[in-house]
């Protein structure tokens, strides 16, 4: 073998061995704001065991495992018996019982659950985002469970459990269980009243057998299922468990699963059903109504899924930039690259902050803070996850051509980046949801105008953006064509708000210039460069 032909220098160290959350001050402050000083000091241990836990190198590892090996399904037996299970790799495994570990599956009934468990869902799925689905519906499908208390009763303590139990058994006799949900069939995607699955009441008060598909259908291995399917009433909301309570399988033939642009350690699947038991949650032909409250909770989690996203994006950019020299000095000290670096820690900062604040809002539960919610969802949901994508490939560019090989972690990020985008509603239809919101429910309108306002008086730029939206929500001509612009406005002027009252004067300022005042570009690293850009990258950067 031919001698070293050189010696490798000026290489940043891998972003392991810390604290995820810890070195997320934008985190570690919302904690601290919306929780009960009662509660601060187990929180703060409890997510900052976590954060050490998806800071290390084993997490990373596990991350890279679970994505390099897909899901492997297996629809027959050697004998030739239908099966219909999907294998994963130990990897994912280990990374989905650390999460359940961790309470990312429990939030409804702790003080202070919702964000907690915000704060820990934000910081293990920047270690591995995929696995992030199955916790997500778990915990989403308590608040549709509960419109029948006897199967709350049953499922909620198996939901909420911290033990990782898999496998396919009779839930009576698990730890623990997970949950999925199916909704969108292949001719309808978002329009689920256009779904054909059909479900004919049985003898049994409440029980049904259903014949159909769906079209998305993902973490087919998990326990039980919400679906929707038309009764002879209209769409209605069912369960459907995996196993019966005889331990036979409930009809559940999974066709494939989808070859995704990302996500790929998680297993989404197409799944047909054919004579498949369902109990019906909900009245018949309230379906919609039913599922909502789990659609809402898992739309919450595509905006924090999008934060950790970004979040690790933006904190491996802002490592390389301070460990890689070029052209005489550090990379975080060029003017240029700080300016991009300070512009992507902003749009961190303004997703975490927003957050944060919409699970506050959950543990609040007040009637005020119910209506908040009907409209800041959506509206976080639209713009926050769609900017996940274009912070996840400039903060790819800033480490050069390593961002681009598999080995740095960026491209796993940036595949990653569109999916909550697209999932619990693409963004014309967060956008109409807006809309629905403002027509039918003038009271989501007033508090969320109430929550901007708590900080009118305090910056011009977001004073002038209050009247402009103002000015367009008065206008209801072309409305429908006009949602996305809409929801952009108050998304921004939503986050400015809230940086205004909590961020750092520096944050606050070079927010409200760029996103409210408009100086800025159509690019990142575009900034006004009068602003303290370098406070900004100092607050955002990860120590180690």
């Amino acid at each position: 073998m031919a001698a070293s032909t050189h010696t490798v220098t000026n290489q940043p160290p891998p972003l392991v061995g810390y604290d995820v959350y810890a070195a997320d001050r934008a985190l570690t402050e919302g904690v601290e704001r919306h929780l009960d000083p009662a509660l601060l000091d187990e929180a703060t241990t409890e997510l900052s065991e976590l954060g050490r836990a998806a800071g290390s190198t084993q997490a990373r590892e596990w991350g890279f495992e679970a994505n390099e090996n897909s899901p492997v399904l297996r629809t027959h037996d050697r004998y030739g018996h239908r099966i219909d299970e999907v294998d994963f790799h130990p990897a994912w495994d280990r990374l989905l019982g650390h999460a359940v570990s961790a309470g990312l599956t429990s939030a409804w009934s702790r003080p202070g659950g919702h964000l907690r468990r915000a704060a820990g869902f934000l910081v293990w799925t920047q270690a591995e985002a995929g696995h992030g689905c199955p916790l997500s519906m778990t915990h989403a499908a308590v608040p549709a469970l509960r419109r029948e208390p006897e199967l709350a009763a049953f499922w909620e303590p198996l939901l909420t459990s911290r033990t990782y139990d898999p496998g396919l058994r009779p839930v009576a006799e698990k730890a623990g269980a997970l949950f999925g949900m199916g909704m969108t069939e292949k001719q309808g995607g978002s329009d689920v009243r256009a779904n054909t699955t059909r479900a004919e009441p049985l003898a049994e008060d409440g029980t049904y057998l259903l014949t159909g598909h769906k079209w998305f259908c993902s973490a087919p291995m998990s326990d039980g299922f919400l679906v929707l399917a038309q009764a002879p009433a209209g769409l209605s909301c069912f369960l459907v468990p995996r196993v019966l309570q005889d331990g036979t399988r409930n009809p559940f033939a999974i066709q494939r699963l989808k070859d995704k642009l990302g996500n790929r350690s998680n297993a989404s699947s197409e799944v047909e059903f054919d004579g498949t038991w369902a109990r019906r949650v909900g009245e018949e032909g309230r379906g919609v109504r039913t599922i909502i409250d789990m659609v809402a909770a898992t739309r919450l989690d595509c905006v924090l899924g999008s934060a950790a996203t970004m979040r690790q994006a933006v904190a491996q950019a802002l490592h390389h930039a301070a460990h890689r020299e070029a052209f005489g000095g550090l990379l975080a000290d060029k003017p240029l690259m700080r300016n991009v670096l300070a512009d992507l820690a902003l749009e961190s900062e303004a997703a975490t902050t927003l957050a944060l604040r919409l699970a506050a809002a959950y543990d609040d539960g007040s009637e005020a803070e119910q209506a908040f919610l009907r409209i800041a969802v959506p509206v976080a949901k639209y713009w926050v996850t769609k900017r996940c994508t274009a912070v996840a490939a400039e903060a790819l560019e800033c480490l050069g051509g390593n961002g681009y090989v598999e080995e740095s972690g960026m491209p796993r990020l940036l595949r990653e980046s569109p999916l909550n985008s697209l999932w619990e509603g693409s963004g014309n239809v967060q956008a109409l949801d807006v809309l629905r919101a403002i027509g039918r429910e003038p009271g989501a309108l007033n508090a969320f105008l109430s929550e901007v306002g708590l900080a009118r008086g305090a910056d011009h730029r977001l004073d002038g953006a209050i009247k402009q939206l103002l000015t367009e929500l008065a206008d209801l001509d072309g409305i429908e064509g006009r949602a996305r612009r809409l929801a952009e406005r108050m998304a921004l002027v939503l986050q400015g708000s809230l940086l205004l009252r909590f961020a750092p004067p520096e944050v606050a300022d070079a927010f409200c210039a760029s996103r409210l005042g408009g100086d800025w570009g159509h690019a990142f690293g575009t900034l006004p460069h009068t602003l303290d850009l370098g406070a900004v990258v100092e607050r955002a950067t990860p120590e180690v």
